[in-house]
């Protein structure tokens, strides 16, 4: 069934958008890594099951979404992790280390929820805490061109739409200090953030834009 589903999301996706994927060099060839990246519409959920085909993802999801028949349905054979993005999910956590650990790879959007304003939000300190405390290899990926208003305008002109996926370098982050955790947190967080922004269109940086530790990544210092 799942690799029917696929099949569908690829078709359809194919029908209404011209896809232009780079980086796959930079995607270890097995499972147990991160696929951090940003938000910008209802289409990059299945975009990463469009461009990811050869490995074995799982994708956090809103619990809220679990609460449509059709949509628990699709979660259950996409291999997907209904989250309480509001509170602790420490049930959601340990099946995120468990199958991380069988070496699945886990695709999340640290900002939690779309962008409405097509513009980068500040990213939740989730992944940045589990990826520090297990020492998973995090990939950076943005993408553009997936924002509501360009795709629902596009279809309604009969138009595909040009949607850009570009994954970056991979890195880890060292573990979390004795003192000063929250801090450095924050610090993670905003790491693997600005590594997304670095790979995205200008306008889409948003809550970024002017951070520090962008500058030094486009200015060529990792």
């Amino acid at each position: 069934m799942k690799k029917f589903i696929v099949f569908l999301i690829r078709s359809i996706i194919n029908l209404i958008a011209k896809v232009e994927a780079r980086g796959y060099e930079n995607l270890p060839e097995k499972g147990g890594f991160v696929i951090a990246v940003n938000h910008l519409g209802f289409l990059d959920a299945p975009m990463a099951y469009y461009a990811l085909n050869n490995w074995n993802l799982f994708i956090p999801v809103g619990e809220k979404w679990g609460e449509v028949a059709i949509l628990r349905w699709l979660g259950k054979h996409l291999n997907a992790i209904f989250v309480n993005r509001f509170n602790p999910d420490l049930k959601a956590m340990r099946e995120m280390i468990k199958r991380m650990e069988n070496g699945q790879t886990l695709v999340i959007a640290p900002e939690g929820t779309r962008a409405r304003d097509e513009k980068m939000a500040q990213g939740k300190p989730g992944v940045a805490y589990l990826a520090s405390k297990m020492g998973w290899l995090i990939v950076p990926v943005a993408i553009s061109g997936t924002e509501d208003r360009l795709i629902i305008g596009n279809l309604k002109k009969f138009r595909r739409s040009m949607i850009k996926l570009t994954a970056g370098k991979p890195f880890t982050l060292p573990p979390f200090p004795k003192e000063s955790r929250e801090e450095k947190l924050q610090e993670y967080t905003d790491e693997i953030m600005c590594h997304i922004a670095a790979l995205l269109p200008e306008h889409n940086r948003g809550y970024y834009a002017n951070h520090p530790r962008l500058k030094e990544l486009l200015d060529g210092k990792m």
